[in-house]
């Protein structure tokens, strides 16, 4: 493992999905991902509005200037993009992470780019940074996320009562799922099985 690999954001790219450094050059790209703006409206999510979108890029980079995250921006097969996502609450001594702030246009949801996104993030977690685990975080009331999430073949560790706040300021349960190096295999194997399906 390289201290290198923690500060450094890699470009993974499959065949469904590209994974590049998030870039101030991707906001309208983003926007335009955004759709009808319905994504940005759900209470319990943190999905920017096309207004606040600078804003959040911004703030990504600069925690990524900070050595807190390492962003990405999600490209579809024909090199557009449909989202973004990033690595956070990285604890390289361990080692550890978290996979979130994670969100897709609808043109790019219920196809094979959350999979192979997920599978080559994984991967690169448990194969190149060595991780003993990978953390996911939502909502108690992100009922999509957290089936999404259990389907990746994550299991549920608990709920942080009272954990954050969601944007609007109420307080935020937050369901904590986890996936440990003893378990990768299979769900290497799992998440390769649903990717097949979409080919």
């Amino acid at each position: 493992m390289n201290h290198a690999d923690w500060t450094k954001v890699p470009t993974l790219a499959g065949a469904h999905a590209r994974l590049e450094p998030l870039q101030m050059a991707h906001i309208d790209g983003l926007r335009g991902a955004l759709g009808d703006g319905t994504l940005s409206s759900l209470w319990y999510t943190q999905v920017p509005s096309a207004k606040t979108m600078t804003g959040y890029v911004q703030a990504a980079l600069q925690a990524q200037a900070d050595g807190k995250v390492l962003p990405f921006v999600v490209l579809n097969a024909a090199d557009e993009v449909v989202g973004t996502t990033r690595y956070y609450a990285m604890e390289e001594e361990v080692p550890r992470l978290s996979i979130g702030y994670t969100w897709y246009g609808q043109d790019a949801q219920r196809t094979g780019i959350n999979t192979e996104t997920k599978l080559m993030l994984l991967t690169h977690a448990f194969e190149r940074l060595e991780c003993l685990s990978v953390v996911f975080e939502t909502s108690w009331f992100n009922f999509a996320s957290r089936t999404a999430i259990a389907r990746l073949g994550a299991k549920q560790d608990g709920v942080l009562r009272n954990h954050k706040r969601h944007p609007d300021g109420t307080p935020r349960d937050t369901v904590i799922f986890s996936i440990i190096d003893a378990e990768w295999q299979g769900v290497k194997r799992h998440l390769q099985h649903r990717l097949d399906a979409h080919a």
